[in-house]
């Protein structure tokens, strides 16, 4: 904990330092418009011209005894309001966060860990060309249809492989997907669903085989949420039969729904890009954290279009606290979809906004 908190002090210093030396500076973003098809492997990789940007995987896991386990890791990248023309190489250009997670039943709550680096000098970096993100011994990268992620955290571990069986599925209108009224609120996104995974796990200090299904997102945009948000409730689900569903909806300060979208793509490979009003999130049940007083609504009814699932949680206390790095506490985990008490897929859903507001800058 004192290393993680140390780590950040550094960061948040080099930050402030440069940025207090150049306090004019505005940092012209790149800014998602339409108009410009994705290229693989191309968009795999960084996209350093934009605010922020992030790689996330989620999946569920069996282990050899027959446990289900959830997990999740997530890169991010983000450049801060520094001229690009400030010549001292210790300027934070860009700085890389990552967060991990394993849910665990028999633990009863996340195995969780973060970090947070100022890119460069050969110790942290996030690629062009394609996905190749890693600060020390913390990486994901991308070769031929394969991804290997290894993360070494304080009391666990995850290293697995991750290997592409569908096309990507582009999201939003050719790849913009809009996050609020304003044209201009809006990310890049593609999804690569049904992900091959094997590799090892360890818990406390003992090592796990496992092998699962896992969720690729990668996202990047300059002005992802307007002022007006609180923050987002989304889902990626591995549905049976190859089928992938995206949802997603942008609350408001107010509690109204500001923004709403999906993709579902049939296992015959048809995708539906799903408009705002096709959309919708019924919270069925919540649970309140222990730790932060937070309510989160842990079960949920989804529609999106003609399909509706109810959503029930692996276990109930997925609360991730990423205070030390993005500064947000949010609940993020393992869920299992149900379509008339039928089990027909497995995913991820994530619950921000629920405490504070969320802020992406």
């Amino acid at each position: 904990m004192k290393v993680r908190r140390l780590f950040l002090v550094t960061a948040l210093l080099i930050a402030g330092q440069a940025g207090g030396a150049i306090a004019a500076a505005v940092t012209d973003y790149a800014i998602v418009t339409p108009g410009n098809p994705m290229a693989f492997p191309r968009d795999y990789g960084s996209h350093p011209n934009f605010r922020t940007e992030w790689w996330y995987v989620t999946g569920w896991l069996s282990t050899q005894s027959g446990e289900s386990l959830g997990f999740q890791i997530t890169f991010f990248r983000t450049r801060p309001d520094i001229a690009a023309d400030n010549p001292s190489a210790f300027a934070p250009h860009q700085l890389l966060i990552a967060h991990c997670a394993i849910s665990d039943p028999k633990r009863g709550r996340l195995w969780q860990d973060q970090r947070i680096r100022r890119a460069g000098f050969g110790l942290a970096e996030a690629v062009q060309g394609d996905t190749e993100v890693w600060m020390d011994d913390w990486s994901l990268k991308h070769r031929a249809g394969v991804y290997e992620a290894k993360i070494a955290a304080e009391d666990f571990a995850i290293e697995v492989e991750l290997a592409d069986t569908q096309p990507p599925l582009i999201n939003g209108d050719a790849g913009v997907s809009r996050k609020g009224p304003e044209p201009a609120s809006a990310s890049y996104y593609y999804s690569l669903p049904h992900m091959t995974v094997t590799g090892n796990i360890t818990r406390g200090g003992e090592p796990t085989r496992v092998t699962g299904e896992a969720w690729f997102d990668h996202e990047w945009s300059s002005e992802y949420l307007d002022d007006a948000a609180q923050g987002w409730d989304w889902i990626g689900i591995n549905l049976d039969h190859g089928a992938a569903l995206m949802a997603f909806r942008i609350r408001g300060v107010d509690g109204s729904v500001r923004w709403a979208g999906g993709t579902y793509r049939g296992g015959d490979g048809k995708v539906d890009i799903l408009q705002a009003a096709a959309v919708r999130f019924d919270a069925v049940r919540t649970w309140t954290s222990p730790r932060t007083g937070s309510q989160y609504p842990v079960e949920w009814r989804v529609d999106a279009g003609s399909h509706g699932f109810v959503l029930r949680p692996l276990m109930d206390d997925q609360e991730n606290d990423t205070r030390l790095s993005t500064g947000a506490i949010y609940w993020e985990g393992a869920v299992r979809a149900y379509e008339a008490e039928r089990p027909v897929g497995r995913g991820y859903l994530e619950l921000t906004g629920y405490g504070d507001r969320l802020k992406l800058r």
